[in-house]
């Protein structure tokens, strides 16, 4: 079964805003597959300008165990891109253990036609940061230039070449993984927080709604005759602001149990947004801004796409943070 959120808007629209990125999935902490360590209960807390994920952790074996945590960021190019296209990390990403700070490190790799190519760089004397590097970036971020004999080898090498908007450029695509290390005392809950800012989906190519919309965020009568009611009209199509995120929820089926206890609060940041959603489960008004659903023993089968309507414009754009590595 699937459940809708909708909610009647009542508030005037402004009239503007920027194109934003693509909706671009991110996901939670990951892995490899564990029979020692269950994930007791997860929390997922999303909005269009904020997620945060609480984690609880049982090892459930007789001895201590210690793990390599990664969060993966979806990959980007370093070469330019004519159209939009995700680039760089998100905004304020934390994390924290037991309620204290936790130490990461950036990850950079570079991958080319599906192979890694990280290591070629590196014996071409690049840092982090000069792969992590795209010129989308423009001035915001500044990297050391690659050097002529640089250029000349990465050429030979096949890792610069003609780009999609025929300059000459690096080509390959850059994965950024934050990565950490975390000890599971044996039959001790381990209680793990991280938070960021999303990628979303906004601006005014997003703020149409038609039918491949409406069948990926499960709207019903009740959302589109809102919907409509708060739509401005002009000569081209009906459009509402709004942004899209997405979240990947498929790796919860890593852990021994699936996730145990997990609870989505899906939050307005206005009483008088719309909000729409294919999930499990039925929903349960909260507050005014928040809606909430438990789930028991959860594997999800689907990652979660949230639609969010009648938001103020200037809040749909999320370019995401130049990379963190220097």
């Amino acid at each position: 079964m699937k459940s809708v959120l909708t909610a009647a808007l009542l508030f005037p629209l402004l009239a503007s805003a920027n194109d934003g990125i693509g909706a671009v999935s991110a996901g939670g902490i990951v892995f490899g597959k564990t029979d020692a360590i269950a994930m007791k209960k997860e929390v997922l807390n999303v909005s269009y300008t904020l997620i945060s994920v609480d984690y609880e952790f049982v090892n459930e074996s007789a001895a201590e165990v210690e793990e390599t945590i990664i969060f993966p960021l979806p990959a980007y190019p370093a070469a330019n891109l004519p159209s939009e296209a995700y680039y760089g990390q998100p905004g304020g990403f934390s994390i924290k253990v037991d309620g204290k700070p936790v130490s990461f490190r950036t990850v950079v790799q570079a991958s080319l036609n599906g192979k890694d190519v990280t290591a070629q760089l590196k014996k071409a004397g690049l840092s982090d940061a000069q792969i992590a590097y795209t010129p989308a970036f423009g001035e915001q971020r500044k990297v050391a230039k690659l050097t002529a004999q640089q250029r000349q080898q990465l050429i030979q090498l096949h890792l610069i070449g003609e780009g999609p908007t025929a300059e000459i450029e690096p080509i390959w695509d850059i994965q950024v993984n934050y990565v950490w290390q975390q000890k599971f005392p044996a039959n001790k809950v381990v209680r793990v927080h991280h938070e960021y800012k999303p990628f979303i989906s906004g601006g005014p190519g997003d703020w149409v709604m038609d039918e491949d919309t409406e069948k990926r965020f499960c709207t019903d009568a009740a959302f589109l005759a809102s919907w409509k009611k708060l739509a401005t009209h002009d000569p081209y199509s009906d459009v509402l602001p709004s942004s899209k995120v997405a979240y990947i929820l498929k790796t919860g089926n890593t852990w021994k149990n699936g996730i145990e206890d997990f609870t989505l609060n899906v939050i307005k940041n206005d009483p008088k947004e719309l909000v729409s959603l294919c999930f499990p489960g039925s929903f349960k008004k909260i507050d005014a801004r928040t809606y909430q659903v438990k789930l028991r023993n959860f594997r999800p089968t689907n990652d979660l796409d949230v639609y969010f309507g009648n938001i103020t414009p200037g809040e749909t754009v999320s370019e995401g943070e130049m990379p963190l590595v220097k």
